[in-house]
């Protein structure tokens, strides 16, 4: 990484020459000493700061600072005086300085101006290349930047032109019906339907007659036969959302729909065949559901043909700018608000936080900051007080004496009550992360509970 670069600004050589002597273990430092020099110097030199005196003769600080927000509006400049009052802290912050310094300079300050405005100048740069990314970005344009999304993406391109069934899994809000919508259109199924149903929404008692259609008088209120979702997808995509939430006596009727590729309407004797590509969603741990005998293997290896695993936001922390930079345009226009961009301490806030609700927290975190902003910007101030307040999780093992030590097994449990949240939970990727089988982990979580440790093999194992 370059060294960042200052300019220092003052028509006193000696206070000039302290500066930088101060300035040199942080940055690489350039030194001239009227304001005059300092606005011929500023284009060519490409410069993270720039620090000036307020009193000068020609040129003061203030009207430099005044000059330098003009030309140069990204280069932020530190106002140093031996003039201390808050009328002149007041001018100068209203010209637009970044800082306000006075004389004598304590050194700690001085270092920590610096390191502000070159940090602040860096998040400007990214905020301005999002701006320009988003305006050069189809709607439609899934967000991958980082590798994560990037394999998702790669994955999604070679399966997307076969007819393959798809189980898409991952955390609530990490996108699994856009992943669906995705496959769909790249396709050569999109010219025809895609119908999406979410499983936990429908009764128990009603899910069959969705799925699979009704004849006439098949029950008390089926006044009419009714067509059923596989048959309304004919040439195009179903898409069956939170299939872990389907009762198990459902689950043996969708595995024959999907082995036959024929369903047979509630009250009917008739099977009737449907072409229809299928595609899954879950936020369960499947094979942990299987396990607890929630979910039948068979049917498990019907629907995951191919597996495409969404990561949590937490895990593509890259792809955060770029999105909430689109959310913003979205909500702006939708909300009638001249809001067009993320400032940089906000956008640090929202690199730092860990999104447990995914991307539908982050769009819903950016709608409401969009509704409150009073600024063209997004600030700190408009984004939810858990988001500003959010420190990173510490796992830290310390203390020298024996008091202060823990036992093993409490050790034990608090680590792995460690990955289980850095893995949303998931039992199977935490049982790969720890190193053992998912078995054992199921069991040590059994021991916790009190409960039996000698869980039901899977079907295919009995």
């Amino acid at each position: 990484m370059m060294q960042p670069r200052a300019l220092v600004v003052d028509d006193e050589p000696d206070a000039a020459d302290m500066i930088k002597v101060l300035l040199q273990g942080e940055m690489s430092v350039d030194v001239c000493y009227s304001g005059a020099e300092s606005l011929e110097r500023v284009p060519r030199g490409n410069y993270d700061v720039v620090f000036t005196d307020l009193t000068m003769s020609g040129i003061d600080g203030l009207t430099l600072c005044r000059r330098l927000v003009e030309n140069a509006p990204d280069l932020p400049v530190v106002v140093i005086t031996g003039h201390a009052s808050l009328e002149s802290a007041v001018k100068a912050l209203r010209v637009g300085a970044f800082d306000f310094l006075t004389k004598p300079v304590d050194p700690d300050l001085l270092t920590h101006a610096a390191r502000r405005a070159v940090e602040h100048r860096r998040l400007r740069a990214e905020v301005k290349q999002l701006q320009e990314r988003v305006t050069n970005m189809s709607t439609s344009t899934f967000v991958a930047g980082s590798g994560p999304m990037r394999r998702v993406l790669d994955m999604v391109d070679r399966v997307a032109v076969t007819d393959a069934t798809v189980l898409i899994t991952g955390e609530s809000g990490t996108g699994k019906e856009l992943i669906a919508r995705t496959l769909h259109e790249r396709s050569s199924r999109r010219a025809k339907p895609f119908v999406a149903v979410n499983c936990a929404a429908i009764p128990h008692h009603l899910i069959e007659s969705e799925l699979f259609g009704h004849a006439k008088g098949a029950f008390t209120d089926a006044r009419n036969a009714r067509t059923g979702l596989f048959q309304e997808a004919d040439g195009g995509t179903l898409f069956l959302d939170e299939v872990g939430e389907m009762p198990l006596e459902m689950q043996a009727k969708l595995l024959r729909a999907l082995q036959e590729r024929v369903v047979r309407p509630v009250g009917s004797n008739v099977e009737v065949p449907y072409n229809a590509r299928i595609l899954a969603a879950t936020n369960r741990d499947l094979e942990t559901e299987i396990l607890e005998r929630r979910f039948r293997e068979d049917l498990y290896y019907r629907v995951a043909v191919v597996v495409i695993e969404l990561p949590p936001l937490r895990d593509r922390a890259g792809d955060v700018p770029l999105m909430a930079q689109r959310f913003v345009l979205r909500f702006a226009e939708r909300h009638g608000k001249r809001v067009v961009g993320i400032s940089p301490p906000a956008l640090q806030h929202l690199m730092h936080y860990n999104w447990p609700g995914n991307v539908r927290e982050l769009e819903n975190c950016i709608e409401r900051a969009v509704a409150l902003a009073a600024y063209d910007h997004l600030t700190p101030d408009d984004l939810p007080a858990r988001v500003r307040a959010y420190v990173p999780e510490q796992f830290v093992i310390e203390g020298d004496r024996a008091e202060d030590l823990i036992p093993l097994a409490d050790l034990e449990r608090k680590y792995i009550q460690r990955v289980m949240n850095a893995v949303g939970g998931n039992k199977s990727k935490a049982a790969r992360v720890l190193g053992i089988d998912r078995r054992t982990l199921y069991r040590m979580f059994e021991r916790e509970q009190g409960a039996p440790s000698n869980p039901a093999p899977p079907e295919s194992e009995r």
